[in-house]
């Protein structure tokens, strides 16, 4: 009986996974799952939410539309990687709103911590 040939994971010597491929981010041929889609996702929000915080508070703007702006930009960043540097559908994945909430929380507390921390810290 033949078996079936499946694409084995490659393993280190250790026996963990190999490491995430960077060209992979840019790559809109790639096949995505949902956990690794998300995990992207979340972190691409941190480090915007934390570059934000650091410009806005070394800027020493304040206000509810710095903080919009905030999350509009952070949410357009997500948009526009998702859809137009992959071209994910992102029916598959649960839809606009789940790929736009990924992270979302947790962007949204860095980028308050960073931007008053650098804020107050270098204005005060």
């Amino acid at each position: 009986m033949k078996e079936a040939k499946s694409v084995p994971q490659q393993h280190h010597q250790n026996g963990h996974l190999s490491p995430f491929k960077f060209a992979k981010l840019l790559d809109p041929e790639a096949s995505w799952d949902k956990d690794q889609l998300g995990d992207v996702l979340h972190w691409i929000r941190q480090a915007t939410g934390l570059v934000f915080g650091l410009l806005w508070g070394a800027f020493p703007v304040v206000g509810g539309f710095w903080f919009m702006l905030f999350l509009v930009l952070s949410s357009g960043i997500i948009y526009g990687y998702y859809s137009v540097i992959l071209k994910v559908d992102e029916e598959e994945f649960g839809g606009h709103g789940a790929l736009l909430q990924e992270g979302l929380f947790a962007s949204t507390t860095l980028f308050l911590l960073s931007w008053i921390l650098v804020y107050s810290l270098g204005h005060f």
